[in-house]
């Protein structure tokens, strides 16, 4: 028998991420390594892509409002800090629920940045998105949206760009006249996108006296929606004996009906009267939130009742994302 030819394999010249051009997944990889691109370069960019961070923003300071304004405040506002401080140029980094038409992200003319938060995102990872957003941001020209693109898979997080001691505070709005500092000279478009928003927008309000629970008013009823940073399996057992017990409530004629998961976190829900105001829910939910802490602490495994409780509110579960 012919002896086999030994094989040899060329050197694979190295192109950085950057480099790397978006191709056909059949087509050659544009390093040269004679493979296709879906089996070369083109594995690491579909698993960047589809690969879920469960908790993208875990590690951030406020990460259960992080999470309320992406998925449930319509207006609000945050100052970031970013480490090492603002850059030459930039006198703010604001980090907003939604701008106009959809903006990733707007420098302004005075160099400030807005930063959006609740848009699409190209990637399994929202911070890194939000973070290559950001820094593309920082660097745009005054005056200029930045559009969105597939963030680098070795990118920053957000948790690489901001400073991790600063405080998180939001502020709620009622419309989204801070899109723009000066409303009655705004270009027709972003006045008509302003006025379609304005409309849209469910009045929201954020309470005061405990972390992370939006008050919003719908024409049927309110509700209060409440981003809580304990374990899911944790949390669904405290609400459950406090349900059971008949304590769940935030007062006369309101009650828990359920909850949802939004990157990573619980978000338990209740129904109140359309008569109930957020100023009226503030004590009822400080109140509630120490019923909890104490639920949360005790290890008996749960009664029968506790268990029926805890299944029902399983059932009425939601994924957001």
């Amino acid at each position: 028998m012919a002896k086999k030819r030994p094989q040899t394999k060329a050197k694979r010249p190295q192109l950085t991420e950057g480099e790397i051009p978006v191709v056909g997944a059949r087509e050659p990889c544009p390093c040269g390594s004679g493979r296709r691109y879906k089996a070369c370069h083109g594995r690491a960019a579909a698993h960047a892509v589809t690969e879920l961070v469960h908790r993208p923003f875990e590690g951030l300071p406020g990460e259960c409002d992080w999470v309320a304004l992406r998925e449930l405040v319509p207006a609000a506002t945050v100052e970031l800090s970013l480490k090492g401080g603002l850059p030459e140029g930039v006198p703010s980094v604001t980090l907003a629920t939604v701008l106009p038409m959809a903006w990733p992200a707007l420098r302004r003319e005075d160099g400030s940045v807005l930063l959006g938060l609740q848009n699409d995102t190209s990637s399994g990872d929202i911070s890194r998105d939000l973070a290559d957003t950001l820094q593309r941001a920082l660097a745009a020209a005054p005056g200029t949206p930045v559009q969105a693109r597939r963030a680098p898979a070795e990118g920053p997080r957000l948790q690489d760009l901001l400073d991790l001691e600063g405080a998180f505070e939001p502020v709620v709005h009622s419309g989204f006249e801070f899109w723009v500092p000066d409303p009655e000279n705004a270009t027709p478009d972003v006045t008509a996108s302003l006025e379609r928003a304005n409309a849209a927008a469910i009045p929201t309000v954020k309470l005061s006296g405990v972390d992370a629970a939006y008050w919003c008013e719908t024409p049927e009823k309110n509700h209060l929606r409440w981003v809580m940073p304990h374990s899911e399996e944790q949390l669904l057992d405290a609400l459950a004996r406090l349900h059971a017990a008949g304590r769940s409530s935030l007062g006369e004629d309101t009650r828990l009906v359920g909850s949802f998961r939004a990157h990573g976190l619980t978000v338990p829900v209740w129904d109140l009267p359309s008569g109930v105001g957020a100023e009226d829910v503030e004590k009822p939910a400080a109140e509630f939130a120490e019923r909890l802490a104490a639920a949360l602490a005790t290890e008996a495994p749960l009664t029968a009742d506790e268990r029926r409780a805890r299944g029902g509110l399983t059932n009425r579960q939601v994924t957001l994302s």
